[in-house]
Order: C-alpha cells, then sequence, then structure tokens
C-alpha cells in the first residue's frame, strides 16, 4: 500500500491551501491535512501532530507547516518515510522580527485582527500577476475562519521557534525543497541553502509563484509532489 501523506498548513491556514493537491493525491494513496492550531510552541504543535499521524508517513508542510514539519522530523526521523519543506526556513526569529511580530499581536488583541493578517501575509510575497487578488482573498477568507485566537498561539510559536540546521543535516530520507520563484517572505536563496544541508535533497523551483505556491501554480506542485513520492526510498 503506498503510504500516507501528511500535509501540514501555514499560518492561519487549513486544508484549503491544500486543495488541489488533495484533491488529486488522494485518489491512489492516504492524504490527510492536520492542524497546527494548538499549542504556543513548534515542539507542543509537533507532538499533537504525532498523536494523531499514522505510525509511518510522508510529510510536506509550507511555510509555518515547514517549520512544523522540521520540528516532526527531529522528534521522530524513524516515522518519516519522506519530506517535502516548501516556501519555509529553518532558521530562528530574529530580533527585528519578533519585535514586529509582538506589535501584531497587540493588533489582534485590540480588534485589528485583519490588520494583523495583512502585516503578516502580505500581496507582495506572492507572485505578480491577476492571480494575486484572488490568492489573496482565499487567504483572507482562511484566516478569519482561524480567528485572532489561534493567530496570537501561532505568531508566539513562530517566534519562539528553534534553529532547525542540524535537523536538516541529519536528513537521509528522500527530501523536496520547493519554493516559488518570487517568493517575497522566503526567497529562492533561503531554499538553495537548504538544500545543500540535506543529502539527496532535491530543489524545485516553481515558476510563476510567490509565498503559496499551492494556490499560484497548483498543477505544478501536484507534479513536484508526485514525483518525490515517487522517489526510492534511501536505505540508512
Amino acid at each position: 500500500m503506498s503510504e500516507a501523506l501528511v500535509l501540514l498548513p501555514g499560518l492561519l491556514s487549513d486544508a484549503r491551501l491544500y486543495s488541489p493537491q488533495f484533491n488529486a493525491l488522494s485518489r491512489d494513496r492516504a492524504v490527510m491535512v492536520a492542524p497546527i492550531t494548538t499549542g504556543e510552541r513548534i515542539e507542543e504543535i509537533a507532538s499533537a501532530i504525532l498523536m494523531s499521524a499514522p505510525q509511518k508517513f510522508a510529510l510536506a508542510g509550507l511555510s509555518m507547516g515547514g517549520i512544523v514539519a522540521m520540528e516532526v522530523l527531529r522528534r521522530a526521523p524513524e516515522r518519516v518515510t519522506r519530506i517535502a519543506l516548501m516556501d519555509c526556513t529553518p532558521l530562528p526569529a530574529t530580533p527585528q522580527e519578533a519585535t514586529a511580530r509582538e506589535d501584531w499581536i497587540v493588533a489582534a488583541r485590540a480588534g485589528r485582527f485583519e490588520d494583523a493578517v495583512r502585516a503578516e501575509l502580505r500581496a507582495e510575497y506572492l507572485a505578480p500577476g491577476p492571480a494575486r487578488a484572488d490568492v489573496m482573498a482565499k487567504v483572507m477568507a482562511m484566516a478569519k475562519g482561524m480567528g485572532p485566537e489561534i493567530y496570537v498561539r501561532q505568531a508566539r510559536a513562530l517566534t519562539r521557534r528553534k534553529d532547525q540546521q542540524a535537523t536538516l543535516r541529519k536528513i537521509r530520507q528522500p527530501t523536496l525543497i520547493l519554493c516559488g520563484d518570487s517568493d517575497g517572505l522566503t526567497p529562492v536563496k533561503r531554499h538553495e541553502f537548504m538544500a545543500e544541508l540535506i543529502p539527496f535533497a532535491r530543489l524545485e523551483i516553481i515558476a510563476g509563484a510567490g509565498h503559496l505556491p499551492t494556490l499560484e501554480q497548483p498543477a505544478a506542485v501536484t507534479e513536484a509532489l508526485r514525483a518525490w513520492m515517487k522517489q526510492p526510498l534511501v536505505l540508512r
């Protein structure tokens, strides 16, 4: 039987972030989208995912979901058969990022949640073009469904995240590093750096996409994930 695939969405996102990939990939394997909404630390979120995930599974995460995926792998490498890290970073939050996020948390708690969302998930992080407005509308709809309380927890977790470079160096599973060529938040150079840290990693740059390629160029991302899932497992 094909490996189950666990997808981890990003900040203030839900299963809709992966709708095209879920519809396509679930035809021949079990696919689940695990929430990353519990806990104020990445470690707590990863523990909750491991409690609900299959005993062994392929793991893919985008943005904050990629950050959580690295922690899941760090905690239970024997359970993760392969990993895809998309539009994310292994680095801890900078002091500037932490300070800015505190301001956004204050705004969300003061009734200016939409302002905080627009500061976190900026339109310029996406690829330019006519599709940008539609993707941003989907982003805002997901964020509103989550609400300010979940945002504050996730923002706290991002601010407190650990450096995962050592985790990447230890990966021996088939690994896909993927990002949009116009990602304005975690640029291509960051992903090139990640791929260099990981033995056997495959780097995929999606043309015409920014920080959310699963929605901006869904067909290209689906094909990249299919190819990754077909890679033979690396013997330890």
